[in-house]
């Protein structure tokens, strides 16, 4: 099993509840797109809610950082892509963006941090073996992509 470089979602609606009055897609819901990328591509992987119900183990996400590049409004339709940057036992370091469905222009990215957790306790815990082997061959395959040049970027107010 290959992964796409980098991976890639289906089409994403803004839905109407979503715009706020600046006539614009509110903020929060920004991360509702990046979520439902990321599920997808946790689904990828073998994360999903099977794997959740089945094996009482999961992701939650500790930390995220979004750039808003570009407003998006009611009608248009994006598309997300997600890209593995790091990993280790227990963590997954990603990057998403989302790109206008029909025009291509970039609207937002994430950079997140999730946790593999065991929802017993909830603890943080190890991937088994069969999805950790899924995130070191999605690493691999994203390894080979130059990184993106908005991950790693601090919030601050710059130089200058």
């Amino acid at each position: 099993m290959g992964f796409t470089m980098p991976w890639a979602s289906s089409r994403m609606a803004i839905e109407p509840a979503w715009i706020d009055y600046n006539g614009h897609l509110n903020m929060a819901y920004y991360n509702v797109l990046f979520d439902r990328n990321s599920d997808a591509a946790f689904a990828a992987l073998g994360l999903g809610p099977a794997y959740a119900e089945r094996r009482r183990l999961t992701t939650f996400v500790a930390e995220t950082h979004v750039c808003y590049v570009r407003e998006l409004r009611y009608g248009d339709e994006v598309v997300g892509s997600f890209r593995l940057l790091d990993r280790d036992g227990k963590r997954l370091h990603f990057f998403q963006e989302l790109h206008h469905a029909d025009e291509g222009w970039l609207a937002a990215t994430s950079e997140s941090l999730a946790l593999h957790v065991d929802m017993s306790g909830p603890k943080v815990c190890p991937f088994p073996p069969d999805i950790k082997q899924n995130i070191d061959r999605m690493f691999c395959d994203h390894s080979t992509l130059p990184r993106p040049a908005r991950a790693g970027k601090a919030v601050g107010l710059g130089k200058g």
